[in-house]
């Protein structure tokens, strides 16, 4: 797994049309349900993978644009080296935009939630977590917070064909921690 970023998110309560038996709350990557903190790409303050890479930047950024963080969670998250192509079905290595700055602080100490799959069509920023999004979570079993308990779950899911005709690929597993202000 590689360090790719942090987001602040404002996460939801399981909505009502989300069937999934265990799930609470949706810690997905994606923008769909459980919001980022603000619009930021117009910012151009974001690394490489499109997230941030120190809750510092994104606090400064909220203090300068007068965006309010107080109801909000600070996540960060690490990546599966690889991305899936379904039309091939076929692993590939990828990497952080060039012309963004990245180097990621890694929090001195983070709790694992679980592990998110989201689809990277435009081969930027993170799209579409369909485990939520789409609703796979209520056909396939996931945690409280909508997301894979394990690595191996998450990438045996992809394999199998269990995303297919969910959203357009490439497919990329994320490691989702929460982070407290304390332990960064």
């Amino acid at each position: 797994m590689i360090p790719v970023g942090y987001m602040y998110k404002k996460v939801v309560i399981k909505p009502d049309w989300l069937k999934a038996a265990n799930t609470v709350d949706v810690y997905s990557l994606s923008n769909c349900i459980s919001h980022n903190f603000a619009d930021y790409i117009n910012y151009w303050q974001h690394n490489g993978y499109w997230l941030f890479d120190s809750p510092a930047i994104i606090e400064a950024l909220a203090i300068a644009e007068n965006i309010d963080l107080s109801d909000t969670t600070l996540f960060y998250y690490e990546a599966y080296e690889y991305e899936y192509i379904e039309e091939t079905d076929t692993w590939a290595t990828f990497t952080p935009e060039p012309s963004c700055v990245t180097e990621v602080q890694i929090p001195a100490h983070k709790h694992l939630e679980g592990f998110d799959v989201t689809t990277f069509s435009g081969h930027n920023e993170p799209e579409c977590s369909p485990l939520s999004c789409n609703a796979l979570a209520t056909d396939i079993s996931v945690n409280q917070h909508c997301l894979f308990n394990t690595f191996a779950e998450a990438k045996e899911a992809i394999e199998c064909g269990f995303f297919k005709n969910s959203e357009p690929g490439p497919y990329r597993i994320f490691a989702v921690y929460t982070v407290t202000l304390a332990e960064t």
